[in-house]
């Protein structure tokens, strides 16, 4: 099931875990990372909408089936999900984002308080710099990109086939969801990823319950670069997955799920 938000930024698409969109429910959104959609989410979404919440696993404009433009900025995706919220017809909502989406979901927290009863980092860093030769590639050469994310950013149990659901390959699913972005935004994602500075000034303003999850063998965002930001965020507490590399949803679906579970 989804529902489809019309908004300033275009039509925001959201999946709904397999449940009907209640606004009147405790509202989760999940927010992706650069170069991927709303499929990373699928099964901690589908558990919190058939748990009493209801739930908004978004595509960010320009990505999976949501119309519109890449936002130039981590700022500008957080003026989308406040959009998204004011479509939806929810007043507050628990965020939660991976990589990417963790940057929107802070800057989010930190700008909108009484927007937000509850944040879930995911593989986030206060300030997540791209490698110069990943940048490049993003923008000249996709697929050199795509292997490079994928190569970095499983720790070596997925690399080995390791795998939660039996015959899924989660190198092979990670280069599926990247590789159907359209062209041009994943080079944008990481252009506003790189840009962004502002994780500890975003962190020291936000009030409400937050939960970093952090991979023990993270490249991207190692864990110590989490429990900094961590150290910014007041109240904040942090779960580590042992073993475990940057993408976390994929790699390790149900430790996200339970970590996110007790904290929202």
């Amino acid at each position: 099931m989804h529902i489809e938000l019309p908004t300033r930024f275009g039509t925001i698409w959201a999946a709904t875990g397999g449940k009907p969109f209640n606004p009147d429910l405790p509202t989760v959104v999940f927010l992706h990372g650069a170069g991927m959609d709303h499929t990373v989410w699928n099964q901690q979404s589908r558990w919190f909408a058939h748990h009493g919440r209801s739930v908004l696993a978004l595509d960010l404009p320009g990505h999976g089936r949501s119309g519109g433009a890449v936002p130039e900025s981590v700022a500008g995706f957080s003026d989308v999900v406040i959009a998204a919220l004011d479509a939806a017809g929810v007043a507050s909502a628990a965020l939660v984002g991976h990589s990417l989406g963790s940057l929107i979901v802070l800057e989010t927290g930190a700008r909108h308080p009484g927007r937000v009863r509850a944040l879930g980092l995911v593989g986030a860093a206060a300030r997540i710099p791209v490698n110069s030769t990943l940048l490049k590639a993003s923008e000249t050469a996709v697929s050199d990109a795509i292997s490079m994310i994928l190569a970095w950013g499983f720790g070596p149990r997925a690399t080995f086939g390791a795998s939660p659901t039996p015959g899924l390959s989660l190198i092979g699913l990670g280069r599926q969801v990247l590789a159907r972005s359209a062209p041009g935004v994943l080079h944008a994602d990481l252009v506003a990823c790189n840009a962004y500075d502002a994780g500890l000034s975003s962190g020291n303003r936000v009030w409400c319950p937050t939960v970093l999850v952090t991979g023990e063998l993270d490249r991207m965002t190692p864990a110590h670069c989490g429990h900094k930001l961590a150290q910014a965020i007041p109240g904040a507490r942090v779960v580590d997955l042992p073993g475990i590399g940057h993408m976390l949803p994929i790699e390790a679906p149900d430790a996200v799920l339970e970590a996110l579970r007790i904290a929202l």
